[in-house]
């Protein structure tokens, strides 16, 4: 069974976009104490595997887009839902992940939940969160 956290770190890392707003502040599963932001974090909340297609799963991600002020966190949403949005069926570089001798692909992404701004009550950070089904195949 693949760790789907961390091929969809890696594939994150990247995106030229979004690594150029929080550089490699993407984080599974909470942001860390004292983070400095803008950053990610995310984590698998479920999902679904296809056993009769072994190595393909379909894990559900949630997804917080931190900054310090709205507007910064909904332009670090804004760069992951162009990043992920709308991928579908290649096999090829651009949505391959190479980990130790394996390669990964991102078959599909879609949000499932268009992103929402919120606060947070303990920090006061900002952050918009969303949901998107990747699609990946070992």
């Amino acid at each position: 069974m693949m760790d789907t956290n961390q091929v969809i770190r890696e594939y994150l890392l990247v995106d030229p976009t979004l690594t150029g707003l929080v550089g490699t502040k993407i984080y599974c599963p909470r942001l860390p104490e004292k983070a400095t932001l803008p950053a990610v974090s995310y984590f698998t909340r479920g999902g679904t595997a296809l056993p009769i297609k072994n190595g393909i799963v379909s894990p559900s991600i949630q997804f917080m887009c931190w900054d310090d002020n709205p507007i910064g966190a909904r332009a670090v949403y804004r760069a992951l839902f162009d990043f992920l949005q709308g991928i579908g069926g290649y096999y090829d570089a651009y949505t391959s992940v190479l980990i130790g001798a394996e390669t990964y692909y991102i078959l599909s992404a879609r949000e499932e939940v268009q992103g929402q701004d919120l606060q947070d009550e303990v920090s006061n950070y900002y952050y918009v969160l969303t949901f998107f089904e990747i699609k990946l195949k070992l």
